[in-house]
């Protein structure tokens, strides 16, 4: 797999760049991308050959998307491993959450990584081979309160990837899903707050509440290093499994999911989170 090109959306930060220093250590060629970069810019290079460039691209765009690809392609000529990064988060109950805001999230988490699963896919059909990583999360297994759309976008992010595996086996190209739990990333600090989850909110008590405890967990989580070494191990796989947790807890946790009650279930997030 030495030198083999990767394409890692959200790549300036947390996870994402977390997982483009451990690939370009380990002898890849990464394009990251953000949408504050400025070019075609090379960040970082390895004796191993390995390197990180950051290029311009906003996952909501078109446009944006189609000419980072396009600018991959003619450094390389090829891309041989999708990671779909990008993400945000909004915190609000549903009633709270507009409509408006509730898009956001999803032309974010849900339509920016089809839209660049989308335009990565005739290359990779072309080519052969391929490897699509789908970013998840534990909140896309086990819906989390004051999160709803956050969960739903990534929920909707499982089923896209699930499907897709099916459909483009037939060409050689692997798809699996990577879902960390609490990490310790600028996310925290990036979330949106939905603008009517104000004090004047019915549910502002126990959104707080709920609020606080999930940024507790994500400061004390796991480094993102954990998640970088999961995704290098997906891509050093002849044929990953269709989902991977990360983290022995989160992998006992969603064993729980299968075994237990929802009713069981419900109490202790609710215990954990309300």
């Amino acid at each position: 797999m030495k030198n083999e090109v990767v394409l890692i959306t959200g790549a300036s930060s947390g996870i994402g760049k977390a997982a483009a220093e451990y690939l370009m250590r380990k002898g890849f060629h990464v394009y990251g991308t953000s949408r504050k970069a400025l070019g075609n810019i090379e960040a970082q290079d390895e004796p191993t050959g390995g390197f990180i460039r950051m290029i311009p691209m906003d996952v909501t765009e078109d446009g944006s998307v189609i000419d980072a690809i396009n600018l991959v392609v003619e450094k390389e000529g090829h891309i041989d491993v999708l990671v779909s990064n990008a993400g945000a988060g909004v915190a609000g109950s549903v009633e709270d959450v507009s409509m408006e805001e509730a898009r956001v999230q999803f032309d974010i988490n849900f339509f920016g990584t089809l839209r660049v699963i989308k335009a990565v896919l005739p290359l990779m059909r072309e080519q052969g081979h391929g490897k699509i990583i789908a970013v998840s999360s534990v909140a896309g297994v086990i819906s989390i309160p004051y999160q709803a759309h956050y969960s739903s976008s990534k929920y909707a992010v499982e089923g896209l990837a699930e499907a897709l595996r099916y459909e483009v086996a037939p060409f050689g190209i692997k798809v699996c899903i990577v879902e960390p739990g609490d990490t310790r990333t600028g996310f925290t600090k990036s979330r949106i707050t939905a603008q009517k989850a104000n004090n004047k909110s019915p549910y502002h008590e126990r959104f707080t509440r709920s609020l606080a405890r999930m940024e507790k967990d994500e400061q004390n989580g796991a480094s993102p290093i954990s998640v970088a070494r999961v995704i290098h191990n997906m891509i050093m796989r002849k044929n990953p499994p269709v989902r991977t947790a990360v983290g022995f807890q989160y992998k006992f946790i969603l064993f729980l999911k299968k075994i237990l009650p929802g009713s069981v279930l419900e109490k202790v997030v609710g215990l954990l989170y309300n």
